[in-house]
């Protein structure tokens, strides 16, 4: 298995880190290969594909949303 090596880790992060896995029952380094393996499992979402879900799911609905640019922009100008 290939190895990783992580430089220049803040102290306050590593020391987290430690005490996670410690509470875990685990070494930090079988902590951090968990941690590795949920990140590379996350599924990566784009925020345009989101804001479409939302506003179909607004548009379903049946109600009637403003437009929020012009009052944030009105608001912006103030």
């Amino acid at each position: 298995m290939p190895d990783i090596l992580i430089r220049d880790v803040a102290e306050r992060t590593l020391e987290v880190l430690k005490r996670r896995a410690a509470q875990s029952g685990r070494s930090l380094q079988q902590e951090l290969a968990m941690a590795l393996e949920r990140l590379a499992a996350a599924r990566v979402t784009d925020a345009a594909q989101v804001a479409r879900r939302i506003r179909r799911r607004l548009a379903r609905s049946g109600r009637k949303f403003s437009d929020s640019v012009a009052v944030i922009r009105a608001d912006r100008r103030r």
